[in-house]
C-alpha cells in the first residue's frame, strides 16, 4: 500500500489576496516507513496531512491511495475510506467531551459498524501501549494535555490502519516521553506495514523516523502578489 502525491496544490483565496500553501507537489510514501515533515508554522505540514487524509479536497493534483484517488468520489464515499483505512491524529486531539478514554477507542469502532464490547480489552492494552494503563477511565477533562494527546495517538493506532496521520504527536507531551512514543510510532509502522506521515517541530519524533521531509524546501507557501512551482 503506498500513498502518492501528484501535481498537489491547494490554494485560498482568489486574485491578489490568492495564497498558495502547497504548489504542484509530487510525493510518495511507502508503506512500512514512517516520513516526518519538519518546517517552521505556516509551511504546509498540517495541510498535507489534511490532503492525503481525504479531509480537505486539493485545489490541483490527485492524492492516491493503494491506487484509488481520494480527490474523487462523493463526500460519503471519503468518509468511509477516513472510517476504515486511516488513522489520524490531530495536534489538538479532539476528544469527545465527557467519554472516558477507553470510551473514546470504542466509539471508533461502534462507527466503524462493529461492536464495542468485543474490543475491549483489545483498547485497553492500546491504552497502555502508550502509558495510560492506569487512566482507562478519567475523562478528558480529568487528563494533563499530554495525557489527551496519548488517548488520541492511541486512538488513532487503535483500529491498525494503513494510512497514518499523525500532526505534532509530542507537543504537550513531557520531554523524557517524547522519544518514547517517537519509537512506538516507528515500531507500529514497521509492525502493521502502514504508511506513516507525521507533522512534527520535534527532533526527536525526527530521529526516529525512516525519512525527514523539510517542508520549508519542499513546498513553500506563497502569497499574495508571488508565484513559484513546487519540486
Amino acid at each position: 500500500m503506498t500513498l502518492e502525491l501528484i501535481g498537489v496544490t491547494v490554494a485560498f483565496g482568489r486574485a491578489e489576496a490568492r495564497t498558495t500553501v502547497l504548489d504542484d507537489l509530487d510525493a510518495t510514501f511507502e508503506p512500512g516507513r514512517m516520513t516526518a515533515l519538519v518546517g517552521p508554522s505556516g509551511s504546509g505540514k498540517s495541510t498535507l496531512l489534511a490532503v492525503a487524509g481525504a479531509l480537505l479536497r486539493p485545489t490541483a493534483g490527485q492524492v492516491l491511495l493503494d491506487g484509488e484517488d481520494l480527490t474523487e468520489g462523493t463526500d460519503a464515499q471519503r468518509s468511509a475510506v477516513r472510517r476504515e483505512r486511516i488513522g489520524y491524529m490531530f495536534q489538538s486531539g479532539n476528544l469527545l467531551s465527557g467519554l472516558p478514554a477507553v470510551e473514546q477507542l470504542l466509539a471508533a469502532v461502534y462507527i466503524n459498524g462493529k461492536r464495542p464490547r468485543s474490543h475491549r480489552s483489545r483498547a485497553e492494552a492500546a491504552l497502555s501501549e502508550v502509558g495510560l494503563g492506569h487512566r482507562l477511565r478519567h475523562r478528558p477533562e480529568q487528563l494533563s494535555g499530554g495525557e489527551r494527546q496519548r488517548v488520541a495517538l492511541a486512538r488513532a493506532l487503535f483500529l491498525s490502519p494503513q494510512l497514518l496521520l499523525v500532526d505534532e504527536p509530542t507537543a504537550a507531551v513531557d520531554r523524557s516521553q517524547a522519544g518514547e512514543l517517537a519509537e512506538l510510532l516507528a515500531a507500529r509502522t514497521r509492525r502493521d506495514q502502514c504508511v506513516t506521515v507525521v507533522a512534527t517541530h520535534d527532533p526527536a519524533v525526527a530521529e526516529a523516523a525512516d525519512r525527514v521531509v523539510d517542508m520549508a524546501r519542499t513546498a513553500r507557501p506563497t502569497g499574495p502578489g508571488s508565484s513559484r512551482r513546487g519540486s
